[in-house]
């Protein structure tokens, strides 16, 4: 066999053809100032202000289901 080492019949050109685009892709990361960590989480506080939320959306979509019912009677 006169073409030992490769498989499929891959042209060398194309194989590093898709090496250098592999390497464009794989840029490396930009190197900036290190963050702090976040601030700790109050997930107490967190949970008051979503039950909250929830709450208020119940009371509005009861408030707008009301209102619709009243304009079709």
């Amino acid at each position: 066999m006169a073409s030992r080492g490769r498989r499929g019949g891959v042209p060398a050109r194309d194989d590093e053809q898709r090496r250098e685009e592999r390497a464009e892709q794989q840029a490396p990361a930009p190197q900036g100032p290190v963050l702090p960590p976040p601030p700790p989480v109050d997930y107490g506080v967190f949970m008051q202000g979503l039950v909250q939320a929830i709450q208020t959306q119940a009371h509005t979509q009861a408030a707008l289901q009301a209102q619709l019912e009243a304009q079709v009677e």
